[in-house]
C-alpha cells in the first residue's frame, strides 16, 4: 500500500524514498567530472611522450641510473607542488603500506624493468607484453576492489588489446629474446600491482601526497644505482640529460599526479583501460620527433585501440 500511494504521489521525495527501500532497485553510475577527464588526457599524453623520451635516453643511461635519476627529479618537483598546496593527511598504518607497495612496485621495479625491456625488446613487443598490465588491473581491480566487470568495460578491454597485439606484430622486429619477453612482463605485473594499491590510498590521502611519497619511496628503492647515475651524468650528452629531467618532470611528477586525481574519481578498472589510447600516441610522436614511420597495421592497430578505449566508456 505504501509503495502504491507513493507511486499514485509522483512526488520526487517519495519516489526516491521507494527507489531507496527497493532492493532490485539499480542505481545510475556517477558520471565522470570534466576535470577526471582532463587528467586522464593529460596523462597519457605524457606517459606517450615517455616512450619517446626513453628512447632518445637509452643510448647514454643504464636502466638502473636512469629511474633512479627520473625518480630523484620527480621526488623533488612533487616535494615543491606538496609544499605549495598545503595539503597534507596523516596516513594510517595501512596507507602507509599501500603506498609503500606502489613505491616499490610500480614506481621502482616498473621503471627498471621497462627500461632494461627496451634495451632487448623492439618496441612493438614493448607494447604488446606491457599492455598486459590493463588487462590485470581490470581483472584484480572487479575481484579485489569490488569493482566487478561491466560488460562495456570487458569489451572495450578485450578490443583494446587486440589493437595492442597488432601494433606490436607491425613493429615488431624479431630482435627479442627472452629475458626481454619476461622484463616486460614483470614491468606489466608491477604497474598493475602498483595502481591496485594506489586506489584504496587515494580514497582519503590528497592525490598529490600519495604520488609525492611513491615516488620518494621509489627513489629510495633505486639509491643503489646512485654510483652509475654518477658517472653516466658525466661522460652524457646535454641533451640525453635534458630527456632525463624531462622524464622525471612531465611523465613522473605531473603525469602521476594526474593519473591519481583521476584514480580517486574513477573505476580503477576503467581507468586502466584508457591508457592503451598511449601506443597510438607514441607511434605519431615517434614518426614526428624520431622520423619513424609505422607501418599501415600499426596504425590500425592504433585506431583499435583507441576505439576500445571509446568502448570502456560506455554505460
Amino acid at each position: 500500500m505504501a509503495v502504491n500511494r507513493a507511486k499514485a504521489s509522483g512526488s520526487p521525495t517519495s519516489v526516491a524514498r521507494v527507489t531507496a527501500t527497493r532492493p532490485d532497485a539499480v542505481a545510475r553510475p556517477v558520471p565522470v567530472s570534466t576535470g577526471a577527464l582532463l587528467a586522464v588526457v593529460i596523462t597519457v599524453l605524457a606517459w606517450a611522450s615517455a616512450f619517446v623520451a626513453i628512447r632518445a635516453v637509452g643510448a647514454h643511461y643504464g636502466p638502473g641510473p636512469l629511474a633512479l635519476g627520473r625518480l630523484l627529479v620527480g621526488t623533488l618537483a612533487l616535494g615543491v607542488s606538496v609544499l605549495v598546496s598545503r595539503r597534507w593527511v596523516r596516513p594510517n598504518r595501512r596507507e602507509w603500506l599501500l603506498i609503500a607497495v606502489a613505491g616499490v612496485a610500480w614506481f621502482a621495479a616498473y621503471n627498471v624493468a621497462l627500461n632494461a625491456a627496451e634495451q632487448r625488446v623492439d618496441a612493438g613487443t614493448t607494447a604488446m607484453l606491457v599492455n598486459v598490465g590493463p588487462i590485470l588491473i581490470a581483472l584484480f581491480a572487479g575481484l579485489l576492489l569490488g569493482e566487478g566487470f561491466p560488460r562495456w568495460l570487458v569489451i572495450g578491454a578485450l578490443v583494446a588489446f587486440s589493437g595492442a597485439v597488432l601494433v606490436g606484430l607491425a613493429t615488431a622486429q624479431g630482435t627479442s629474446d627472452v629475458w626481454g619477453a619476461v622484463l616486460c612482463l614483470v614491468a606489466a605485473v608491477t604497474y598493475a600491482i602498483g595502481v591496485l594499491a594506489q586506489k584504496p590510498a587515494v580514497r582519503r590521502l590528497p592525490a598529490l601526497q600519495v604520488t609525492f611519497l611513491s615516488c620518494a619511496i621509489g627513489a629510495v628503492v633505486c639509491l643503489p644505482f646512485t654510483p652509475g647515475l654518477v658517472a653516466e651524468v658525466v661522460v652524457a650528452p646535454v641533451a640525453a640529460t635534458g630527456w632525463l629531467v624531462y622524464l622525471g618532470i612531465v611523465p613522473t611528477a605531473l603525469a602521476f599526479s594526474t593519473w591519481a586525481y583521476a584514480l580517486a574519481r574513477m573505476d580503477a578498472g576503467r581507468l586502466g583501460v584508457s591508457t592503451y589510447a598511449v601506443p597510438p600516441i607514441t607511434i605519431a610522436l615517434g614518426a614526428a620527433l624520431l622520423g619513424e614511420v609505422p607501418p599501415v597495421l600499426a596504425v590500425v592497430g592504433g585506431v583499435i585501440c583507441l576505439v576500445g578505449v571509446g568502448l570502456s566508456r560506455r554505460r
